[in-house]
């Protein structure tokens, strides 16, 4: 999961291109479309209309109805920003664990961009995007593929999902707290990785993920996916 951090230019109220927004417009007529408006009089369809969408909150948009998923992210500060948008379109379900949006996800960064830069022009002041402190274009990925491809041991990851088990109900039951039994490995090392690196903003799960290792994340995404 790449993320894009991009400078700004030296020109005064400008930003530096993020990518390319007519090839971006093409990828949203082929990918997006069907269940999302942008533009001129768009309304809420399948999924929320995208006006606005950089810095808005996540679960916000007037009149939608978003899953408890997307909503407890919102209520929980999750904004949407050049970062997390790109991390959102490159896996959707690692950074809302349970979003109703069916989409898989675009691992191609430059198709992000694309698509990113579209969706920039519908925003109230594209020139001010990106809205963090100016860094170099990040090229390299979040993970690197050598963490993704640990193999963790699930008696390991039984012995430390004690303290997790105290929100999260081991028989994959929602009282008010997402499920995670039964989650692909992949998608449970991603998630909390993107809480070790604030993409995800719930302020707990960042402070308990930020003291587990590479190993040990993957000793519980191993533990968890046994479950049913």
């Amino acid at each position: 999961m790449a993320v894009l951090l991009l400078a700004f230019g030296t020109t005064p109220g400008a930003a530096e291109e993020i990518g390319d927004a007519a090839r971006g417009a093409d990828l949203f007529a082929r990918q997006c479309q069907a269940c999302h408006q942008i533009g001129e009089g768009a309304k809420n369809r399948v999924g929320p209309q995208l006006n606005k969408i950089f810095g808005r909150r996540a679960g916000s948009v007037e009149g939608f109805t978003y899953s408890r998923s997307m909503a407890r992210m919102g209520a929980d500060g999750l904004t949407w920003t050049l970062e997390t948008l790109d991390a959102y379109l490159a896996n959707p379900k690692a950074l809302v664990s349970g979003t109703r949006m069916n989409y898989r996800g675009m691992p191609d960064p430059e198709a992000r961009a694309a698509l990113l830069a579209y969706l920039r022009d519908w925003s109230d002041r594209p020139q001010d995007i990106p809205e963090s402190e100016p860094t170099a274009r990040k090229t390299d990925p979040d993970l690197a593929p050598e963490v993704l491809a640990l193999k963790g041991d699930p008696d390991y990851g039984e012995y430390l999902a004690s303290e997790c088990r105290t929100c999260h109900q081991a028989d994959g039951s929602d009282q008010g707290i997402p499920s995670v039994t039964g989650w692909p490995e992949e998608d449970f090392v991603i998630a909390m990785h993107a809480y070790k690196q604030k993409l995800r903003p719930h302020p707990v799960m960042q402070m308990m993920a930020s003291r587990l290792n590479d190993e040990e994340i993957a000793a519980l995404a191993a533990y968890f996916a046994t479950l049913k």
